[in-house]
Formats: structure tokens, sequence, C-alpha cells
């Protein structure tokens, strides 16, 4: 890392869709930093197939497409953060158009409109079945091209450096030297994605460990709706693949799902069939799978001709044939998996957190647009829509740094014997939220889950207090404290409703309630395991 480049205006943690509009959007007068775990940006935003959802016909509306996301979020939408985000999608495509991304048009020249699941109209605007790479490999170039933006790989933050409510800075390992800086930054963006690798099975990136509501959350945020995690309903099964998402605009297209036998079984669950929203396909598939024994079920493409398959799902298409499957002939085994937080740190729809200049955007993120349940591809909405709010808010305020940070002190710990500890937590935490708080739950698979994750947390926080930090720790000490947010929204919330279905709880309260955690200075997940290391 260069020595020049220890403190910034305006530092992004996360480089993926939110953190790089933010970045984009920001005066360019401002130095900014963007610091990004892999090696190049991207994140799980480049795996996002569907596209962005928002108004462009003259037979939709800004009401019709609010009444969906509500339908949608089983009544724990916040209705003005709803009519807000959506009435800024046309100044965000507009935005997107800007910078010369290639969506998918028709013949006429217009814009192809897709539909998916729970969407009464057709208003996905989409670059093929490959949005999100389309977008990302458009807009990288042009990050790396202004002199006044940083980008700063393989590097791991840690922990956020708050001083009278306002965040400094924050720590920061580089992977390559193992070293830990203090930043020093007047404003941080929080942009670090979601926490998909909470479960054994997920279509998110390795990479998807909660970092940034982990830091929220210890630095003093709340966070809102942790039990509310979306299951995609069909991420490929097959033993060769890993985290391969089949999009629901197949289902939009036409696509159907079935059984072994072929035979459809949706219409029984829900009268929208293939096209009900996301938890009601995703608890059906579940449903079905339990009851017939099976480890799967199956798209079935066969009502869409081989020339629209071709043309519309290329990326499907070709990431099915190298694994021998061929979707224009073939039924496509399929699983629900772990896909996208609908809860997160508490913020306003520009993005600002309960610490002053603390932005959290994209998935990190609760806004109240999502609530229980969140509609197919309003996230790449929601994700430009709050990235320029919050930096029309960050570009109009005179930000301070602050240059005399502690510096970490790593005196008292030493190098770690083994990594064996770090490995086995991991992968029984993935385990453990799988089988006791996945699609279905109950009240004691939620205390088993409570009881296990506490006797975890015991060996996580005695190696931060006895080691010299990894990369593979500081993910998995974050990827705990996820998992444990996530246990305690679901065991409080005594109802089924969205994404939460509580076998011990099937019915809905009469008057919904957002699930609110906040932190305390008591608990080892807290604000006084920060300064450990810290002198």
């Amino acid at each position: 890392m260069p020595s020049n480049s220890q403190s910034y205006d305006v530092t992004i943690i996360g480089a993926g869709l939110a953190g790089i509009a933010l970045a984009l959007s920001l005066d360019p007068r401002l130095k900014v930093g963007i610091f990004c775990k892999s090696a190049q940006p991207g994140g799980a935003s480049s795996w996002a197939q569907g596209g962005m959802a928002t108004v462009v016909t003259a037979d939709d509306s800004f009401a019709e497409h609010a009444n969906d996301t509500i339908l949608a979020g089983g009544g724990l939408c916040n209705l003005s953060t709803v009519n807000e985000i959506i009435a800024g999608g046309p100044k965000a495509l507009t935005w997107l158009e800007s910078l010369k991304i290639p969506f998918t048009r028709g013949e006429s020249g217009k814009l192809d409109l897709a539909r998916e699941g729970g969407h009464r109209k057709n208003r996905i605007v989409h670059a093929s079945d490959a949005t999100g790479a389309a977008i990302l490999d458009t807009i990288i170039p042009q990050l790396k091209q202004r002199d006044n933006i940083t980008v700063c790989s393989n590097s791991i933050a840690i922990d956020l450096i708050v001083r009278d409510n306002r965040v400094c800075g924050f720590y920061m390992l580089e992977r390559d030297t193992g070293k830990v800086h203090a930043i020093s930054t007047g404003c941080v963006a929080l942009a670090t994605g979601g926490a998909g690798k909470v479960y054994r099975y997920t279509t998110n990136p390795q990479d998807s460990t909660g970092d940034g509501i982990a830091m929220a959350w210890r630095a003093g945020c709340s966070v809102v709706n942790m039990e509310f995690v979306q299951f995609h309903p069909t991420a490929l099964y097959h033993s060769l693949a890993r985290a391969v998402l089949i999009s629901e605009a197949v289902r939009g297209a036409g696509a159907l799902l079935v059984d072994k036998h072929g035979n459809r079984f949706l219409p029984s669950y829900h009268p929208d069939a293939e096209l009900a929203p996301r938890d009601i396909v995703a608890r059906a598939i579940d449903a079905h799978m339990k009851k017939t024994g099976a480890d799967c079920v199956y798209l079935d493409f066969s009502p869409l001709d081989k020339s629209t398959i071709q043309k519309r799902f290329p990326s499907i298409t070709q990431s099915c044939l190298k694994l021998g499957l061929d979707i224009t002939s073939e039924l496509i085994p399929v699983v629900p998996s772990a896909h996208y937080l609908c809860g997160g740190i508490e913020s306003s729809p520009n993005g600002q957190t309960s610490i002053d200049n603390l932005y959290a955007l994209g998935e990190t993120a609760y806004t109240g647009l999502h609530g229980a349940n969140r509609l197919a591809s309003n996230s790449l909405l929601e994700c430009i829509v709050v990235a320029l709010a919050a930096a029309d808010q960050i570009n109009s305020r005179n930000l301070g740094l602050v240059p005399d940070l502690p510096a970490w002190d790593s005196s008292r710990v030493g190098p770690a014997h083994e990594e064996v500890m770090v490995t086995h937590n991991w992968n029984e935490i993935r385990s453990l939220m799988w089988n006791y708080v996945g699609i279905v739950r109950s009240d004691e698979r939620l205390k088993r889950a409570q009881r296990r994750l506490e006797i975890i947390a015991e060996e996580v926080g005695s190696h931060y207090r006895h080691f010299v930090l990894s990369p593979d720790f500081i993910e998995l000490r974050n990827l705990l404290l996820c998992a444990k947010l996530i246990v305690r929204s679901a065991a409080s919330r005594k109802e089924s409703r969205g994404l939460h279905f509580n076998q011990d709880w099937p019915a809905q309260l009469p008057t919904p309630s957002p699930t609110i955690l906040k932190p305390t200075t008591t608990s080892t997940d807290d604000i006084v395991e920060v300064i450990l290391h810290a002198t």
C-alpha cells in the first residue's frame, strides 16, 4: 500500500456496484479510497443476472411498482423509503445510460423490459442475463481512470474508529504483508455486501461474510430485520457447480418448475405459481422436496423456443453447458440457496447511519425498502439510488480528517500455532445455520443454534485476544457475529412473515413491526472489544 494513501477525504469499504457508483458520483476534488478484499473490484454485483427494476413505460407507474414492493415485503416495508427509492429509479437509469451500459434493446431501439416474480408489469431493465457483469465491466475501467480515486486491493477492514459518535477512520489488514494500517478519513461508506457465506449453500461470492454489518454493530450502529434471509429458489444443483444461480427471469419468460417426473407442483402452493414472490417459491420447493424425499427439483425450459433461450439467457446456457447440461433439451436440477440479506445496518435512503459521516450502501444496509422479503431486481435499484443520494450529501459536507489515530498494537499477541480452529468453526457455523436457521425454522432449532454459537464465540474471542489476526480469522469473527444477529432476530419474532417462517408460530401478527437490535457496551460482541488491540 503506498505510503501516501493513509488518509482520504472519503473511504469506501467494498468494491461492488454500490461502492463504485458512490465513488464515481463524488466530487472529483475529493480524495477517495476504495478498499477491496479481493484482487479486483466487483463483489456479488458482478454475479447479478436479472437487472434493475424501474418504471419506464406509460402503462406502468411508481404507485404500481410500490404496491408490488410492499406486497412482496410482507407489510414491513417503510412506505416513505419505498416511495423515495422507486421515484429515484428514472434518475438512476439515466445515470447508468450516461455511462454507456449496454442494456438489451428491442428492434425498435427501446429498452427490452423483462418481468420477474412478484412484478405485475414488465419493468426489469437488463443486459441479457448478465446485467451485473455488464454494468461492472463498463464502469470499472472508468473508475480506474479517475485521478482522485485509489483502489486498494487485497485490503481487509478490521474495525471502525469512532470518536464522539463520528467515524474518523478504520483499521485495515494488508493481505500480502500482514501489516495493519490505521486509515484516517473524513467519511466512511460501508458497501461490503451481504452475509451469504453464513450458510452452507449460497449464491454469494466467497467473501460475503457480513464484514460491514459486523463492523458497524461493534461501532455502535443498530441492525434491523436480520432474520429475513432470502433464499433464491433456483440455484443449480450439481456436484461441480459452485454458487451458480439460475435467474428467476427464466420463470418470468415461461420456464416451469417440475418434479423428477416432469409434473408441475407450484400451482398447488400458490395461485401465481412460478411467478410468486421468491420466499413463497423457495418454501414451496423446500416443502415439496421434503414431501417427496427428493434432493432437488427441476427447471423445464421446454415452453421457450431455443432461439429465445439462446438470445435471452446466453450466460446461463453457457454455465450449464460447461457442466454438461443443455437447458434447451433437458431438465435442469435446482435447489434453494441463501441469496440476499434483507436486513442490515439501520440507515436512511441516502445511506446515513446513526454515526456521523458513516454511510451504509447496498446489501449491507437496511433502508426499509425490502421489508420482510425483497422484490426481484429492487436491489440494483436501491444500490444506485442510495449511492447517488449519499454522494449528493457527502459532496455538500465539509469533511475533516483526524490524523492522529492510534496505531494497531500487536505487542500482546503472538502467531497462531494452527488454523484448524478457524476452519472448523467456519464450517460448523455454516452447517448449523443451514440446518437450524434455514428456510423453515422452529423455536427448538433456534435455541440449539444460539447455544452452539455462544460456545464458538468463546473460542473466537479467546483467539482474538491471544493471536495475530489473519484474513480468514477476520472473516470468521464477522461471520459469527452476523450469525448471532440473525438467530437473535429470528428468535424474537413470534410469527411467520415473509422470509421468516417458524413452524411454531405459523400465523402472522395483526400489526407488523421491524426487529431492531441495538448494541450495548456489556457484550463481548460489542464496542468494548474493538479497542483491545488499539493503544
